[in-house]
């Protein structure tokens, strides 16, 4: 936020202060804690966790065994020429990853190292691997469930698979009343965390990264100039909508991807002498930790609270784009979308947390001190511990974070500017006034996050995102069963390809319509499987 305007001072301070009893309330009750070892745990974190562990039970740890299967269909092995949708299973998988992976993998990751010990970073790669398994789940609904308009413009998320899927099992009122608030608290967060938050912490970066050469971005005049760019290049991409966004995602992911994990090489490889112990230090730690405040606790607290907040799984917010994708056999997306907690939690925030254990610069001894003080972090803390590791090898590197930071807020920005579309048009309908709107509101939201803070709006975004977990979760219980007749249909259709027989696949077929593998999709009148436990998949 630009420091001389003290305008936007006012502005942050009067709406804060009317949003902070709301925040306050429901921070309360969403992060409600519980003492675990003597440490404090929230239930939302446990929530997010045990679905992750029921699904991979229920679904016999399919992160594991088709995770071969997965990579093929991401790399278009399995493409379905003619098939409907919008982007191919590659560009959904890079797009719904520019939504995940952001500043969390950069600054969060630092927190929770630093103050869960470097145990934590076993426990977020526990996390990361759970959370594939209810990705695999909400995607594979999310294409199931998924509506096309007449443009073959696509529509999906827990709005549509909740009351359509509910409705099938028998239940239509419940899955409306889980679907209006899940949206509803999606598009608060797609303005307020998907969008403000990012442009205020990359600027707030540039600033840092350009202090000692200009003020320039630290006053009014050059946070606006910063907003307004944003704000037009995440116009001209929304405007292209998912086809254009999925164009841009395809490659600004695996570049900045390249651009971070080549960093983290750098520096693992300078200080390679030392991997083994921090290796090491890393397993024993996440048992046995030493200077962590709530000790065994506190380090796989700090672990699983810092995967489940940066893979979003069981969110509902990644099968909003997942359903864009060109299939007509929803499990094979769902299969590629298990692959996105892997390389945002498991690869990136695992590399991140490595190399400042590696690197032990002293900001992070000095921020590990302060956490066994009982003293927490803040993100720019994160952004600072992280910048130090890196520069203990790369002295040059902080620039370049600055790079990497932008390049995760933009194409954060701009996959959550999609998702608060579906949203948006969802609540308040699809014309072309009402989408206009929302598109202006957006991008007006990017140039005010260089201005202001709004701390409260962001801290109750997150509230929110967390909260839609709640609804969506419940829902994906329910519909677990449907989940397992679309692994069925899929194992048949791979199992044919691979033979290299044809499809069998009807041209008339929907979206989600006959697979020639498996059960068709219920008509209206059909009341769906009959419910029972949740499947192990053999």
């Amino acid at each position: 936020m630009a420091s001389d305007g003290s305008w936007t001072d006012r502005i942050d301070a009067a709406v804060n202060d009317v949003f902070e009893p709301v925040r306050d309330l429901l921070t309360a009750v969403v992060f409600c804690e519980i003492e675990v070892a003597g440490s404090p745990f929230p239930l939302i974190v446990g929530w997010l966790v045990l679905a992750g562990l029921v699904f991979t039970v229920g679904f016999g740890f399919i992160q594991v065994r088709r995770f071969g299967t997965a990579v093929k269909l991401a790399s278009g092995r399995y493409e379905q020429p003619g098939a409907p949708g919008e982007v191919t299973h590659f560009q959904a998988l890079t797009s719904a990853l520019s939504g995940t992976a952001g500043l969390g993998n950069i600054a969060g990751v630092a927190i929770a190292v630093s103050v869960g010990g470097p145990g934590a970073t076993l426990w977020m790669i526990v996390c990361g691997l759970l959370g594939m398994a209810t990705k695999f789940v909400e995607c594979t609904l999310g294409v199931r469930y998924r509506e096309i308009d007449a443009r073959g413009r696509v529509s999906g998320g827990p709005m549509h698979y909740l009351p359509k899927g509910l409705a099938e099992r028998g239940l239509p009122r419940l899955g409306r009343v889980l679907a209006w608030p899940a949206a509803a608290m999606l598009l608060f967060f797609a303005f307020f965390g998907g969008n403000l938050f990012q442009v205020n912490q990359s600027l707030e970066q540039l600033a840092t990264a350009t202090g000692d050469h200009t003020a320039f971005f630290t006053e009014s005049a050059g946070a606006l100039l910063f907003g307004v760019v944003v704000a037009v290049l995440a116009a001209l991409v929304l405007l292209g909508g998912m086809r254009a966004i999925g164009r841009v995602t395809s490659r600004l992911v695996p570049a900045m991807t390249v651009l971070y994990v080549a960093a983290c090489l750098a520096v693992l490889v300078a200080n390679a002498t030392r991997v083994p112990d921090a290796l090491a230090t890393i397993v024993q730690e996440a048992f046995r930790p030493e200077g962590v405040a709530g000790g065994f606790a506190g380090a796989l607290i700090a672990g699983f609270q810092r995967a489940a907040f940066s893979n979003e799984a069981g969110v509902g917010s990644a099968p909003i784009v997942h359903s864009a994708v060109k299939t007509r056999r929803p499990a094979t997306e769902g299969l590629v979308a298990l692959l996105e907690p892997f390389a945002d939690t498991v690869v990136l925030c695992t590399m991140t947390a490595l190399t400042i254990v590696v690197a032990g610069a002293p900001s992070y001894t000095a921020a590990r001190e302060a956490a066994a003080g009982g003293e927490g972090g803040d993100t720019t803390a994160g952004i600072s511990l992280t910048s130090d590791a890196f520069a203990t090898a790369l002295p040059w590197f902080p620039a370049v974070l600055t790079v990497a930071v932008f390049l995760f807020a933009f194409s954060t920005i701009i996959t959550w500017g999609y998702y608060g579309l579906k949203a948006w048009t969802y609540l308040f309908g699809g014309t072309r006034a009402s989408q206009a709107l929302y598109k202006a509101l957006f991008c007006g939201m990017v140039v005010a996050g260089a201005l202001l803070s709004l701390g409260t709006l962001v801290d109750l975004a997150d509230v929110f995102l967390f909260l839609a977990a709640v609804f969506n979760i419940t829902g994906l219980y329910l519909l677990a069963p449907v989940v397992r007749d679309e692994l069925r249909a899929v194992r048949g259709f791979l199992a044919r390809r691979d033979a290299g027989l044809p499809d069998d696949v009807s041209p008339d077929a929907g979206p989600a319509g006959d697979t020639g593998d498996g059960p068709l999709p219920p008509r209206d009148d059909d009341p769906g499987p009959p419910a029972g436990p949740l499947p192990v998949a053999r």
